[in-house]
């Protein structure tokens, strides 16, 4: 499964900790990430991310453009509710690209924790199914 991980930077250790509990189910699959995200994520715990833009330089956009392609299976997106940010990627259209597509997105730690236990799981090999790009 393909697994887009995406965090403002307020978030970022946040996401760190996230990755790090969590390392065992992600190892098993395909993780993709904003440039400093994914660099953030690999350092602390070694896995191999596929790695956009940092977000601040079209990265999000790109990000966006695998959503929009129904190429990705789930998303978290740890963002900052109380702060409004030009430079941070946009959480509206994200979460939209993924309601438009069908892909189970998270922008909490209580809905992640639920979505990477069900992928844990399997009960996202649903997605398996549908057509896709392959990346």
């Amino acid at each position: 499964m393909k697994v887009g991980i995406i965090a403002h930077n307020s978030k970022k250790a946040l996401i760190e900790d996230f990755c790090i509990a969590y390392k065992g189910i992600l190892s098993k699959h395909d993780i993709y990430a904003t440039g400093t995200t994914g660099r953030r994520i690999e350092e602390v715990t070694s896995l191999r991310v596929h790695k956009f833009l940092p977000g601040t330089i079209g990265g999000d956009k790109q990000f966006t453009e695998m959503i929009q392609r129904g190429a990705m299976d789930m998303v978290i997106f740890f963002y900052n509710p109380a702060m409004v940010d030009q430079k941070e990627p946009d959480m509206k259209t994200i979460v939209q690209a993924c309601d438009q597509n069908t892909i189970p997105v998270a922008t909490n730690i209580a809905t992640a924790e639920m979505l990477i236990l069900g992928l844990g799981r399997g009960d996202l090999d649903w997605r398996l199914g549908m057509a896709r790009d392959d990346l």
